[in-house]
């Protein structure tokens, strides 16, 4: 067995003699790549880049070649396929080593892991969001071991390790007598026991007696460590039906999951239950152990800000005694940016996950639906954080416009190539997510183009290593193309990200267009969209770095385009360092004195362009 027991770990012991991996100097300098473990990679891949860049051929699963809808061609084998999506299909931490080598030439420096710890056994929670096990990596995935592999071999290719964890609950791990109950004015409800391997409450609902490891349930059963077998550490008031509602929303079980109660009282005189302390201690643990350099914590808005203050004093703490100076508490906070905002400045948390209204501006953005001012305007917050500034997003919030759940989509789940030719400006939106302010994630898929779509969030999660429930309707091929258009393009707007500062940590301005060179104005909509150039320049001191999209997937759009008037003198010149027409690139612009200083691009249809 593996440890079933905190006080059973010496922590002195993983941090006696080793030096830990340092944090990065900025944050906002990296570039995440989140993936859910189980649909990413099983290692089984045949025809793709191994981390030294050689082709593997030892593999079983072929390459997409463009079969696409090859698992749904009839109805049986459809519901076979859409059935798969709900369970286990098989990626696993070998896989993921294997593919840190395809991640560091798209241009990846930070991995962001769905959770890795055991799950109960008798539900396919895959994603990993319904802990049994605390002390152990979910079997499925592998073993500790494992990774520890992954990290070491993460930061051998210089990328750090962002693990997805949760503090609000565990998994199903007991049931009430009334069945499945609702939140009820905080009605506490009686509970029929501890969860057994196959989902019945046949173990006694009571705190198992630590020192007498003779009366403990199976290593499958219940909860563990064993502190956690505790009645008194959950809350026990049913499931959420008000999301919004306070307490409710605090104090109620996510679906099935099961509330972990952290404590009580004020912000600043919060007082910590044990199951805290003991999930602190966890924590530290797989730091400690496997050299962790961050973690993502899930639904912080259903945990008191006071447990989150104290769990992140508890982690940044421990991080900096071992040299983890900048150790990344990423927070998924929703309800707005205020709270976000809020939550970050009470509790300490290192930046927030942007899934609130960044996303729906930046998609429809690029897709030439949503005004350009509503996007770049979300990272001016004077009136926000009371600061005459507006770089604060650049190193406090995450920024994604595909995810494993869409909750702003409702029951209509799609990833942005789901639209009829998205796929021609996921580029854009990619670039637009990368060098625009904020810590720019990819998640898994979008630089291969998948569409998945559909009424519930395992269209959102196909597997990249084919199996029985691949991407584009297939199953039996893999997706790990480097020679894929995207991936190619990106990687190269990334590597102009890490080597110009100014993409990752300038100010930033959306510049007004003009057609004419007299009339200036920002790029706007026209009745319901917007085919235009919108362009925007990122400053850094004395560096001026603009970057324009242009929104119309059929002509190539010219406009003069505003630039920082200081900086620039009539008859200057910039240069184009990257374009989506090759033919552009090296060229110049002449600088004149139009509305202060100018430039006139032409941008591609559906296309990019940067000017240094």
């Amino acid at each position: 067995m593996a440890v079933k027991q905190l006080s059973e770990l010496n922590l002195a012991s993983y941090i006696s003699n080793k030096t830990f991996y340092p944090s990065p100097i900025a944050w906002e300098d990296q570039v995440f790549y989140f993936m859910m473990l189980d649909r990413f990679s099983d290692g089984k891949e045949n025809g793709y880049k191994d981390n030294s860049g050689k082709v593997v051929s030892s593999g079983m699963t072929p390459r997409f070649t463009g079969d696409h809808n090859n698992a749904t061609r009839t109805p049986e084998d459809a519901a076979r396929w859409r059935e798969a999506g709900v369970k286990y299909v098989g990626g696993n931490l070998k896989g993921l080593i294997s593919k840190v080598g395809y991640l560091k030439r798209l241009g990846i420096t930070a991995i962001w892991i769905s959770p890795i710890f055991k799950q109960v056994s008798f539900q396919d929670t895959y994603h990993g969001y319904g802990i049994q096990d605390f002390l152990e990596v979910n079997p499925h995935f592998g073993s500790s071991e494992d990774l520890k592999e992954l990290v070491q071999t993460a930061h051998d290719n210089g990328i750090y390790v962002i693990l997805d964890i949760i503090l609000n609950h565990a998994g199903n791990i007991f049931s009430y007598e009334a069945g499945n109950v609702d939140y009820n004015n905080g009605r506490t409800y009686k509970v029929k026991g501890f969860n057994d391997e196959n989902g019945q409450p046949s173990i006694p609902f009571v705190k198992t007696d630590p020192n007498n490891p003779a009366t403990w349930p199976n290593e499958d059963a219940a909860i563990w460590p064993v502190e956690f077998q505790d009645p008194s550490l959950y809350t026990q008031k049913g499931r959420i039906r008000n999301w919004d509602g306070d307490p409710e929303f605090l104090e109620g079980d996510f679906e099935d999951l099961k509330d972990i109660s952290h404590g009580f009282g004020s912000l600043d005189y919060y007082v910590a239950s044990p199951a805290l302390k003991y999930l602190a201690e966890v924590y530290k643990y797989w730091i400690a152990y496997a050299d962790l350099d961050g973690f993502r914590i899930d639904t912080v808005k259903h945990m008191d800000k006071g447990a989150t203050r104290i769990f992140a004093s508890i982690i940044h703490e421990f991080t900096q005694s071992i040299g983890k100076e900048k150790f990344f508490l990423v927070g998924e906070i929703t309800g707005g940016r205020r709270r976000a905002f809020e939550t970050l400045e009470e509790t300490g948390l290192n930046a927030a996950l942007g899934v609130d209204d960044i996303p729906d501006k930046l998609e429809y953005l690029v897709k030439g639906y949503r005004n350009p001012r509503d996007y770049f305007g979300l990272f001016r917050n004077s009136l926000l954080v009371q600061k005459e500034s507006h770089i604060w997003f650049r190193d406090k919030v995450v920024t994604m416009f595909d995810d494993h759940d869409q909750v702003r989509k409702g029951q209509n789940k799609a990833r942005f190539c789901a639209d009829k030719d998205a796929s021609k400006v996921v580029l854009n939106a990619l670039a637009l997510n990368a060098l625009t302010l904020g810590i720019p994630c990819i998640y898994y898929g979008t630089e291969q183009c998948f569409n998945g779509h559909g009424d519930s969030d395992r269209y959102l999660r196909e597997a990249m290593f084919g199996g029985e429930f691949g991407a584009f309707a297939t199953k039996g091929v893999h997706f790990f193309n480097e020679e894929n258009y995207v991936y190619q393009e990106i990687s190269k707007i990334l590597k102009l990200r890490r080597e110009k500062k100014a993409l990752s940590r300038g100010r930033q301005y959306l510049r007004p267009i003009s057609g004419d060179g007299v009339n200036f104005g920002l790029p706007q909509m026209i009745g319901s969209e917007i085919r235009s150039v919108v362009p925007w320049s990122r400053i850094l001191s004395n560096q001026e770095i603009v970057v324009a999209i242009n929104t119309d997937y059929d002509q190539p759009r010219e406009a003069w385009v505003t630039i920082d008037n200081e900086l620039h003198n009539d008859g200057d010149f910039l240069t184009c360092i990257y374009s989506t027409d090759k033919q552009q690139e090296g060229q110049k612009v002449k600088v004149e004195a139009r509305n202060g200083k100018s430039v006139k691009i032409t941008v591609p249809a559906a296309g990019l362009i940067i000017y240094e």
